[in-house]
């Protein structure tokens, strides 16, 4: 029965805020273990995709949490409870992301991407060689907080690969000032702070960020709707693909693209143009006498988009073996693109590396 006294507001609400920060703060900086590693815990996930936005790489992102989180311990006394821990931490992630890109280990150069036939093309996407695919079942888990749909819907959207790619050509600052104001919502003095960067600075940045990205991002972007989870005709889309891919059935399969469609190569920095020319390239390995072996193909979902792992059983052999990735942007109900990646990714989507053959049906 409710007594009428306690009538939670917005300044009850704050003050419970500041008293559990003040409290963490507290139990950090005397070095409790147990009580850093709930909070960090509950924040790694969505530390990971922050690190992804910023260097591209799913491994590299792994290995940058584990950097924020040692850092962040390492420097423990200077987590005070004023600003949210989830703060401090993105703080330290920013700027060790920010470390790594300016050190020889991990400088990333963008690549000039080449056609089929070795000349010169352009695409945000395969001149970024060391872009990886981030599983769904990950992305689940870095939900925002509070569930609040809009900042979902942001947040889903700003992990598609065209928009991955593009920010990758951003200069690391400018990324930074990017992804932390228009992707985590920060304001301009806000991440001036995190920075060390005047807000008129960080506006600037954020400024010439943008119109870069106008330029790399395709020019349907605009058109594009938040990248929820694929809707069931992006997966009836997905079953229709890799039904023909197993059977070999190159009809079905031109019939799934469109005139200029494109797929992409980040790993080997190559482009192909057209329906044409992405037919051209599958049709030693699917038709005839199948020379590469008996290709499969299962369903999987990565960067919120439809995707597919390939396997091949090469003759003689009692197992499949993982080959690559195609993750698929599907517009107006036809294959607009097809972006494809080495197999690296699959453990952590929850796929081998190598299946049996019972183990590949679908």
């Amino acid at each position: 029965m409710g007594t009428g006294g306690d009538v939670e507001g917005p300044e009850n609400t704050e003050r419970v805020r500041q008293a559990a920060g003040e409290r963490a703060a507290g139990a950090v900086r005397a070095g409790d273990e147990a009580a850093f590693a709930e909070l960090a815990e509950s924040c790694r996930h969505e530390l990971r995709v922050h690190c992804y936005r910023m260097l591209g790489s799913f491994t590299d992102a792994e290995d940058m949490v584990q950097e924020t989180l040692l850092r962040a311990w390492r420097h423990r006394e200077t987590f005070r409870g004023r600003a949210p821990f989830r703060a401090w931490l993105y703080r330290i992630a920013t700027n060790a992301c920010l470390d790594a890109l300016d050190g020889p280990a991990r400088r990333r150069e963008i690549t000039a991407a080449v056609d089929s036939a070795g000349g010169s093309a352009r695409s945000a996407t395969a001149e970024v060689t060391w872009l990886q695919p981030y599983p769904d079942r990950l992305l689940d888990l870095a939900g925002p907080a509070g569930g609040d749909p809009e900042a979902a819907a942001i947040a889903r959207e700003t992990v598609e690969l065209a928009f991955l790619a593009a920010i990758q050509h951003l200069p690391p600052r400018q990324r930074a000032v990017l992804i932390l104001r228009d992707v985590a919502g920060w304001s301009a003095p806000e991440t001036g702070e995190v920075l060390e960067m005047s807000t008129a600075s960080v506006k600037s940045a954020l400024q010439r960020a943008r119109a870069t990205l106008r330029e790399k991002l395709p020019e349907r972007r605009t058109q594009w709707r938040a990248a929820m989870a694929p809707g069931e005709s992006e997966r009836a889309l997905l079953r229709r693909y890799v039904t023909a891919s197993r059977r070999g059935d190159m009809r079905e399969l031109a019939a799934l693209l469109r005139e200029d469609a494109r797929q992409t190569m980040p790993p080997a920095h190559l482009v192909f143009d057209g329906r044409a020319a992405i037919l051209d390239m599958w049709r030693p390995v699917l038709e005839g006498d199948r020379t590469w072996g008996d290709w499969h193909c299962v369903p999987l979902a990565v960067n919120r988009q439809p995707a597919v792992a390939n396997y091949v059983r090469r003759p003689g052999e009692d197992v499949y073996t993982a080959v690559n990735i195609d993750v698929l942007c599907v517009e107006d109900g036809l294959i607009a693109e097809i972006t494809t990646f080495g197999p690296e990714a699959l453990p952590a989507a929850g796929l081998g590396l190598t299946a049996r053959p019972a183990e590949t049906t679908a």
